[in-house]
């Protein structure tokens, strides 16, 4: 039974969850890194909010673990790079709090347009400055969203239902979901000159770091109000100071810092500046649908393979899974096969698909083929670790989907490009669960790839099965299954034996010894 952690105070509701689906469950929360570290080895799940540090050095205590799952958006507090190098699946729930999260930019913003924070302080000592608090209306003013995903486009939403006009950045923004959304596509430079209102709902990358930088702040119109719900970071917070104090800027509302907590700013008690701690996801609704998300997808994925809202790696719902299954069992053993066999100076590989395969998704047939492949250079090689291990050693992947009627209803190929020229396998199912290999470097044979195999390139020649058969016998080897293929007779033939031991080193040798052997390799595939 799989076991999962849950080391953030999370709803009840998971943990229901989680016993539900067959996972154990353990709630251990509060623990320093140190402590979290002494106990980690145990679990195949972590689950977390954002006070868990998931870091390289908790990661290699970490000997069991299979997946990490955050409830909510943000991922800064788990180290991707060093999960995905040790084979860690990384999901988060970036729609439970998506609601959320857009109604407390769209509050900061009508908090900032009529100075609410300042006039109820005033009211309730007792001052009554009625003429102080001269506000604005939000009705027919420009809103610049930068980021028109998940979150902005629901800020849209509620923006043009305040009859507002919206423009927006984000370079994935296609003009057809532009129309579809309501809104204007604009480049960055053209909304900073255009908003009134700006709202920022993207991830902190090395692309938007500082995005309304010192630069870009001074581009904006003058009287421009600024919410970020987004994260810490985006804006330059010594910078939005500057242009608070000069009046350039006539407000903002950050509920997100570079750094948090944020016990101490120079934005503090600036005018014209709202402040709320990192309060986006914060609602009893969205810390419920957050919790039930995440428990979902990691039992999902630890029960039945299904992998849903992960970073680097293809989704793969529960249901599809079951019919992926066989194909990722066929696509690991064909990777398997070609990294034994010719894994010397590998360039380039391609994952061909045709028939039935050609109408599944691709890419976790792909990191299956990877696994196999790269296996030969790592014992803790998996999907999800494989594109990296591929990608650091400069292995270029290629991915070819074929509309196509073949000999066979199904079918996968895997070529690849050595300094010896391409070499290529390929497999089908037989009885739509069971990998067969059908050819292997142009010649075809139909094997079933076992645990323990030989694969041997002889010539052609009358009684070699025969003395090959009593050098494996005089081994103390059994012959499971015998499979065979030649480009022609007489010519250069393939032999694939199933093995019921395995083959020493001397063996081996005594094989190579025979008569018109020109290869001979022991093969083992899990």
């Amino acid at each position: 039974m799989p076991k999962v952690l849950i080391s953030d105070k999370m709803d009840p509701r998971a943990a229901e969850i989680f016993r539900e689906r067959g996972v154990e469950v353990d709630e251990i929360t509060g623990k320093t890194p140190e402590e979290l570290a002494a106990i980690i080895g145990e679990y195949d799940g972590l689950a977390i909010r954002s006070s868990t540090k998931v870091t390289k050095a908790i990661l290699e205590h970490a000997t069991k673990l299979k997946v990490v799952g955050r409830a909510g958006i943000g991922v800064d507090n788990v180290d991707i790079p060093a999960a995905s190098a040790k084979g860690v699946v990384v999901m988060n729930t970036p729609f439970g709090n998506s609601i959320t999260t857009a109604e407390h930019a769209i509050a900061l913003m009508f908090a900032l347009a009529r100075d609410l924070p300042e006039a109820d302080k005033s009211t309730q000592a007792g001052k009554w400055e009625k003429n102080r608090f001269m506000g604005v209306e939000v009705t027919n003013k420009t809103l610049g969203l930068i980021g028109a995903g998940n979150i902005g486009s629901i800020v849209a939403d509620r923006a043009l239902g305040l009859k507002m006009k919206v423009v927006a950045y984000d370079p994935f923004l296609t003009p057809e979901r532009a129309v579809e959304l309501g809104i204007e596509k604009v480049e960055l430079d053209e909304l900073l000159k255009r908003a009134d209102f700006i709202t920022l709902h993207t991830p902190l990358t090395d692309s938007t770091r500082n995005i309304l930088s010192k630069d870009n702040l001074a581009k904006t119109k003058k009287g421009v109000r600024i919410v970020n719900c987004a994260r810490g970071g985006l804006i330059d917070e010594a910078a939005l100071k500057e242009g608070l104090d000069s009046g350039h800027i006539a407000g903002a509302a950050l509920d997100v810092f570079v750094t948090e907590p944020a016990k101490e700013s120079p934005l503090f008690g600036t005018p014209n500046f709202i402040s709320t701690p990192h309060l986006g996801a914060s609602t009893t609704e969205a810390q419920v649908n957050v919790a039930i998300q995440v428990a979902e997808q990691m039992a999902d994925f630890l029960v039945n393979g299904g992998v849903t809202n992960a970073l680097k790696m293809p989704s793969l719902s529960a249901e599809e899974a079951p019919k992926v299954k066989p194909y990722l069992a066929l696509a690991e053993k064909l990777g398997s096969l070609v990294g034994q066999l010719a894994h010397d100076n590998l360039t380039h590989i391609a994952i061909e698909v045709e028939g039935a395969a050609a109408e599944l998704n691709i890419k976790p047939i792909t990191g299956a083929v990877l696994a196999g492949l790269m296996r030969v250079y790592s014992d803790t090689v998996n999907m999800v670790n494989a594109p990296h291990l591929a990608k650091e050693r400069g292995l270029d992947v290629r991915e070819v989907r074929h509309d196509r009627e073949g000999d066979y209803h199904t079918l996968i190929r895997v070529s690849v490009q050595t300094s010896q020229g391409e070499r290529s396998v390929s497999g089908t199912l037989f009885a739509n669960s069971q990998p067969r290999l059908v050819e292997i470097f142009d010649v075809k044979v139909e094997a079933d790839l076992t645990e323990r195999m030989l694969y041997i390139v002889n010539e052609d020649a009358p009684g070699f099965i025969g003395r090959l058969g009593t050098a494996l016998g005089e081994a103390g080897v059994n012959i499971g299954t015998f499979h065979l293929g030649r480009r022609a007779a007489g010519g250069e033939a393939v032999l694939l034996l199933s093995v019921d031991q395995p083959v020493d080193a001397a063996t081996l040798d005594k094989v190579k010894a025979l008569p018109g052997v020109k290869t001979v390799k022991a093969l083992e595939f899990q």
